[in-house]
């Protein structure tokens, strides 16, 4: 199972996710839920950095983990473009856990830290 987790600050904006595991959809190679899960984190990242000129930090590792956060502080408007990506990245992985609740659950915790 993909467990994936998005991160929100005392002020309710989103500050990163993580994610980590497989699906178990399909076998290696075939398996969609983990590829759509790979596109959706991957390009939040990218487009972090290309749109916003935002620089993630970025950690990854085994069993297909995959952290990052938003560095601090941001300019207004890097900001909310940041949270623009960080809230379609919620809605497409949101609606991969409602349709693949076997395989990808979603949550969101709250960071207690200064992001």
């Amino acid at each position: 199972m993909i467990r994936a987790v998005l991160y929100r600050d005392g002020h309710d904006r989103l500050v990163g996710f993580s994610v980590k595991g497989h699906s178990g959809y399909a076998e290696e190679g075939s398996d969609i839920v983990c590829s759509a899960v790979s596109v959706l984190t991957i390009t939040c990242v990218n487009s972090l950095e290309a749109v916003c000129g935002v620089t993630p930090l970025v950690s990854g590792g085994s069993d297909g983990y995959l952290k990052a956060m938003l560095p601090a502080p941001l300019d207004a408007q890097a900001d909310h473009d940041a949270q623009v990506l960080l809230g379609a990245l919620h809605v497409g992985l949101r609606d991969l856990a409602e349709s693949y609740a076997p395989y990808v659950t979603l949550s969101i915790q709250e960071r207690r830290e200064t992001q």
